[in-house]
């Protein structure tokens, strides 16, 4: 080997280093709000930042780089309690939005409940998101699995509704949402009901999906030491979701910008 050829690739082996520790930089940036954020997403991210470095990195030298490091995230198998109960005599619905297509926000809401694990005792969270914008329009999050936590959801996501709208409720058949005060209330509203009829996950995929980004990627699936925490947590994780958190199927725009502008 050259003596040119030599130093060339000293060179370029220096710049690579650097190109690497700013990488590493800037995901450990995004990662310390986002700690479970993908390589994708932050290819997208960061691309126009990397650029305006002099850094060019397409999506297989980033994840060469995040393998390097360590950064490649791991599989999580998210385990859940039971908290659907479609074992009783309350009136059911059919579900309305099947093969429904979507245009535009507050068109279809989807409802789900889950749980969160502290040394204090279980807190339940229940969940309200648009299906088109992806957005938590709705959420709550207290000791009882009843149906008032649901309520309490449902009146913070109407009280954002613009005039005029009227989105299809859709949920499974658990008795928190089959109960004729859940049920009364939506009538209040307006808003038509929409319910699971066989394969309740498949059918109610994107609420179900919605307990997992937040436990996965906001740390809600953690055990909290107190209910005070787990809530305080639950605000912070709701707003990044929202607000930060690009989305593959909105083309990596945020749920909150796509609900209030759409997708241009």
């Amino acid at each position: 080997m050259s003596r040119q050829n030599y130093y060339a690739r000293r060179k370029e082996r220096q710049r690579r280093g650097v190109d690497e520790g700013l990488i590493v930089e800037l995901v450990g940036r995004e990662r310390r709000l986002q700690p479970r954020l993908g390589g994708r997403k932050l290819h997208r991210m960061l691309g126009k930042e990397l650029a305006q470095a002099g850094v060019k990195t397409g999506r297989d030298r980033l994840f060469e780089v995040l393998g390097k490091c360590g950064l490649l995230l791991k599989r999580q198998r998210a385990k859940y309690p039971h908290t659907t109960n479609s074992q009783h005599s309350l009136p059911k619905f059919g579900n309305r939005i099947k093969d429904l297509a979507l245009s535009a926000a507050n068109q279809v809401w989807v409802s789900d409940i889950t749980y969160l694990r502290t040394l204090d005792g279980f807190l339940y969270l229940s969940l309200i998101t648009d299906k088109w914008s992806r957005k938590i329009v709705g959420h709550h999050c207290g000791d009882s699995l009843e149906a008032l936590g649901c309520l309490k959801a449902l009146d913070l996501a109407v009280s954002a509704l613009p005039a005029g709208a009227h989105p299809i409720h859709h949920s499974d058949q658990g008795s928190q949402y089959c109960c004729h005060l859940y049920v009364d209330r939506l009538a209040k509203y307006n808003l038509p009901v929409s319910m699971t009829e066989k394969d309740h996950c498949a059918e109610n995929a994107l609420a179900e999906r919605m307990n997992g980004v937040l436990k996965q990627e906001y740390g809600l699936g953690a055990e909290f030491m107190t209910k005070a925490e787990a809530m305080e947590a639950v605000e912070e994780g709701v707003w990044l979701y929202n607000n930060k958190r690009p989305h593959t199927a909105l083309g990596y725009r945020v749920p909150e910008h796509v609900h209030h502008r759409g997708l241009n």
